[in-house]
């Protein structure tokens, strides 16, 4: 059965098979901004937003969750911390909070949390079914505190492309969705350095680029305005995707 999900990848894929003639066309960027624009209202408008994710059986889980993008940050900060077992890395959640947070992996390890089994479709044209485990991301923002003017949620990573940063950005409406987790677990074991470590975004209802790995602060803000090229992520920023992805 071909259903939503299906579609919104088909045309996704569409758009990278003519990248190359098509990338430089601002027609074709409007329209796809356009799509982005329909697509976001008509998941909020119906309440698509809150809707879960489907949930797999443990059974059909594949049999290897591929890496993609940078498959691990090439800094020596990065080297460090994996070296000592990421003992010294901190999760900052700061920006428009009331009570900004430096948490240790332990501690968000000790936050509420899920496990899901769910699927992880890329813009690439392929998917995976992993097992997540990891905390509940609502429970630390109320624990920091989100003052009234915060909108939207940044990920700022440890991992660059060239001299850019990797980041992503989400709203309140996908950070407070039951199944968005910060993961630090994959498939029964501690989550590869390929896949994130040693904490990574699961947004369950967008693809999979914005799922950001290797975070290190959340930052809480008004407005994407000024952060970055100021469209909300790494690949939004460099004009290859939209910022709303939603599936």
């Amino acid at each position: 059965m071909i259903t939503r999900r299906h579609v919104l990848i088909g045309a996704s894929g569409a758009a990278l098979v003519g990248c190359d003639r098509l990338h430089g066309s601002a027609t074709f960027r409007d329209g796809l901004r356009v799509f982005e624009g329909l697509n976001m209202r008509a998941q909020r408008s119906l309440g698509l937003g809150q809707n879960l994710a489907r949930e797999f059986d443990e059974s059909q889980r594949s049999p290897t969750f591929r890496g993609n993008g940078n498959m691990r940050p090439d800094t020596p900060d990065y080297a460090r911390l994996q070296a000592g077992g990421f003992a010294d890395w901190r999760l900052r959640v700061d920006g428009l909070v009331t009570r900004p947070l430096s948490l240790t992996l332990a501690q968000v390890q000790a936050s509420p949390s899920r496990t899901q089994v769910t699927r992880h479709d890329c813009v690439e044209g392929w998917s995976a079914i992993g097992k997540w485990h990891g905390a509940v991301l609502g429970p630390i923002l109320d624990a920091a505190g989100l003052r009234d003017e915060a909108r939207y949620l940044v990920f700022h990573c440890m991992d660059r492309f060239g001299d850019r940063s990797y980041y992503e950005s989400i709203d309140l409406v996908d950070a407070f969705h039951p199944q968005t987790i910060l993961a630090y677990g994959l498939n029964d074991a501690f989550i590869p350095v390929t896949n994130g470590a040693p904490l990574r975004l699961r947004v369950e209802r967008q693809l999979g680029y914005k799922h950001a790995k290797y975070i290190e602060r959340i930052e809480a803000v008004a407005s994407l305005d000024g952060i970055y090229g100021g469209k909300g992520g790494y690949w939004e920023d460099v004009g290859d995707y939209e910022w709303y992805a939603g599936i």
